[in-house]
């Protein structure tokens, strides 16, 4: 009797069923073949040693059988985990769930699996998730955060791709970066054609590289038209912390600036509630930019201007970028590309 057929018919019995997990001696005695036939086959390694109708034959065993190989001890011998750690400031923001559905989809779709861990200050330092990573990671990705605050999880023998980091100044082996700069240039120039002069940057009171660049793109983009203003305050990003920061701001003698830019949709919340403690009107006295596009960005009224970035697509990047570290390629190279919104919360001036 063929020997598939025969386990088919093992397989029905009530005895099989209530028998324990096939292994790989199962579908080697049901294919009529040597264990070591069964392990070229389904580790795909059998073209040129074995023939395609013992492939064939194998497969089938192990798809009567309901076999699955074991991962854990395949990747011991490997000497990979197939494990990935993301590191991220918080698990309440909106944007780091979308960095960490795309780097886990691109992960999936690799057999790999990817740990979460926040970072319990949001930069460093970050401790150890696992008593010794090294052991049980392939490699880590790091988004927006401090390089120096990496070491106890990784150490100098884990590859490492950093997210939202300077490329100059970056311990990853690679980086992988949005195009915050051009983002903030087209909200300065989109304030600008509306007429606006008079600036107030709301920056967040984080030292973040990310947060650098968005303060100094800014200064230089308005210092190149003649008659610009800009005043600066910051705040932790946090909407009760931005309003109060805004609304001293705004109520600083002197001539009130008629554009306030926001590092993020979360300061731009707060803002308007300042602009609206003072009495001013959105977009009318005042116009408002943010920058990332969370949900919060319609759901405030007027909507939100603010720049588009694109979280899943950054996650995505930063594994397919660590994926090409581990395997030995360069990874690609540019920023991602941003969008600025123009919604209800920009006006020319009064």
């Amino acid at each position: 009797m063929c020997p598939v057929r025969e386990s088919r018919r093992r397989s029905r019995s009530p005895v099989a069923r209530a028998s324990t997990r096939p292994t790989s001696r199962d579908v080697a005695q049901a294919a009529g073949v040597s264990q070591a036939a069964v392990s070229l086959v389904l580790g795909e390694k059998w073209r040129g040693r074995v023939s395609e109708a013992t492939a064939d034959r194998v497969r089938e065993a192990a798809q009567e059988l309901g076999y699955r190989p074991n991962l854990a001890a395949r990747n011991l011998r490997l000497g990979r985990t197939r494990t990935v750690l993301l590191v991220v400031p918080a698990l309440t923001t909106e944007f780091f769930a979308g960095v960490y559905t795309g780097a886990a989809r691109v992960a999936s779709a690799h057999g790999f699996g990817v740990v979460l861990y926040p970072s319990p200050e949001g930069i460093g330092p970050a401790r150890d998730p696992f008593g010794s990573a090294r052991a049980a990671l392939d490699g880590v990705i790091a988004s927006s955060m401090a390089a120096d605050a990496l070491t106890a999880i990784r150490g100098d023998q884990l590859p490492l791709v950093m997210l939202d980091s300077d490329p100059a100044g970056s311990l990853g082996a690679a980086t992988v970066n949005l195009d915050i700069r051009d983002g903030v240039r087209q909200v300065a120039d989109h304030l600008l054609a509306l007429g606006h002069r008079r600036f107030l940057h709301l920056g967040a009171d984080i030292a973040s590289w990310t947060f650098e660049v968005r303060a100094r793109e800014l200064a230089a983009r308005l210092e190149n038209v003649p008659g610009t203003r800009l005043r600066t305050a910051r705040a932790p990003i946090s909407i009760e912390h931005s309003r109060a920061a805004a609304e001293t701001a705004l109520s600083a003698p002197g001539p009130r600036p008629t554009a306030l830019v926001c590092d993020d949709d979360n300061l731009a919340a707060g803002a308007y509630k300042a602009a609206r403690r003072l009495g001013l009107r959105v977009p009318d006295d005042l116009s408002i930019t943010g920058l990332d596009d969370l949900a919060l960005a319609r759901a405030i009224d007027p909507e939100l201007t603010t720049v588009r970035l694109d979280a899943e697509l950054f996650g995505e990047r930063g594994m397919e970028a660590l994926l090409a570290v581990l395997d030995g390629r360069t990874p690609p190279e540019g920023d991602i590309p941003v969008e600025l919104v123009v919604r209800g919360s920009t006006a020319p001036p009064c």
